[in-house]
């Protein structure tokens, strides 16, 4: 009932927000803003949802001297784009800017129950103007598409960056340059606590790239850090005083504090893979003890591992994300072990194949293990589990000094 209600309102949000749009496409691609207008950056909580987990970032543009008002986001897809999912997991799926007001915008979030906080910028008029322009120009229609990265371009690196080109040398960012001490994996895993299996399966997806320590620019690809960053942002006037980037602050919508449901304990990936290794262990040594080793076993574990390790090469080599390559996780989630499994388990196998393949399956999962970055204990609990595979049929079946007994 919860996803059916959450569903129900995102969809509502979404035509909200596309009224709004259609609403706020009035204003004109050359309009002048009056000394009047003002600009600020919008900057929406995490939702519950997963797709929403980061918050949002959004530039505001009212000028009341014309009634008019604009708010551009860059966080837009169509569902109804040619091969959407295909296009979603490869990293091609086209973002957009969309536009709209902040009556269709709180309206919307309001129904998620997300905080919506605004910063109104003390920019001159020649900036307002230029940032005005420069976000007119990203929304025609030649330019208003782009390859959204979830770490490089998106929602909140947009606004930065066009708030940096409006601002030139003016804009000082104190963190800019400052290493957070934090990798990009780091600041993501810090939404994800109340998601456990999103935030493993994100985590095995991604590779090297995603643990590159960040400076606080590039730490503002969450909305929350760019919102806390430009607050302590200052403006270098043409006369040479030193003003704060933020003039006011305000909070056009205070969500109610809810307190989210928990995953029971009993279905925390943790806890779920402790038991699955608990009972191939025990499994394992009480059928050992019996001199035998179960091949299917062998095979629906390491197949497994397999399909897993084809669909994390795949978001290497197949993909555009820019964060998938170079994964450690496929050292133990080997995608060769479909099909190396059934040649080292067959009806044909030789003791040599056998210990050649979970030989070096054995040490691959040390490594992978080494290398993981994988936050908790799914990366070191699932390994372990393989690993206990590997050693059981590396060793003659006990008080038979034979080759292990197959079992179909």
């Amino acid at each position: 009932m919860r996803n059916n209600w959450s569903r129900l309102t995102a969809a509502l949000r979404v035509v909200v927000l596309a009224l709004g749009g259609l609403l706020a496409t009035t204003v004109t691609n050359g309009q002048t803003l009056s000394p009047a207008a003002r600009i600020s950056l919008i900057t929406v909580s995490p939702g519950s949802e997963l797709y929403s987990s980061f918050g949002h970032s959004a530039i505001r543009v009212v000028d009341p001297v014309v009634s008019q008002e604009r708010i551009f986001g860059w966080g837009t897809f169509d569902f109804r784009t040619d091969n959407f999912y295909v296009k979603f997991l490869r990293g091609t799926l086209p973002y957009t800017v969309s536009i709209t007001d902040m009556y269709s915008m709180q309206y919307g979030y309001q129904i998620e129950n997300r905080t919506i906080r605004e910063q109104v910028l003390d920019l001159s008029a020649d900036q307002r103007q230029r940032l005005f322009d420069l976000l007119n120009e990203n929304y025609r229609p030649e330019n208003r598409t782009y390859q959204y990265k979830f770490y490089y371009d998106n929602c909140a690196t947009r606004p930065r960056d066009k708030l940096a080109e409006a601002c030139g040398d003016s804009l000082r960012v104190p963190s800019k340059t400052i290493m957070t001490g934090k990798s990009y994996r780091d600041w993501m895993n810090d939404y994800l606590g109340q998601q456990p299996w999103a935030k493993v399966g994100m985590n095995l997806a991604l590779g090297t790239p995603a643990d590159v320590k960040t400076t606080g620019w590039q730490a503002m690809y969450l909305p929350d850090q760019l919102h806390d960053q430009l607050a302590r942002a200052t403006l270098v006037r043409a006369d040479g005083r030193v003003v704060p980037l933020v003039a006011q602050n305000l909070t056009p919508f205070e969500a109610p504090r809810v307190f989210r449901q928990e995953l029971p304990f009993i279905f925390d990936p943790e806890v779920v893979f402790a038991f699955i290794g608990i009972a191939v262990a025990l499994f394992t040594i009480r059928r050992y003890q019996r001199g035998w080793v179960d091949r299917w076993l062998d095979r629906l574990l390491f197949g497994l591992s397999g399909v897993f390790g084809w669909f994390l090469f795949l978001l290497w080599v197949a993909t555009d994300h820019g964060v998938t390559a170079w994964n450690p996780t496929l050292l133990y989630l080997m995608p060769l072990h479909l099909p190396l499994v059934y040649w080292a388990t067959g009806p044909s196998t030789t003791a040599r194949r056998r210990t050649v393949y979970f030989g070096m399956t054995a040490v691959l999962i040390l490594l992978g293990m080494l290398l993981s970055r994988v936050p908790g204990g799914v990366d070191v609990l699932f390994p372990l589990t393989l690993l206990v595979r590997c050693i059981v049929n590396l060793q003659p079946v006990l008080n038979r000094r034979q080759i292990p007994a197959r079992v179909a």
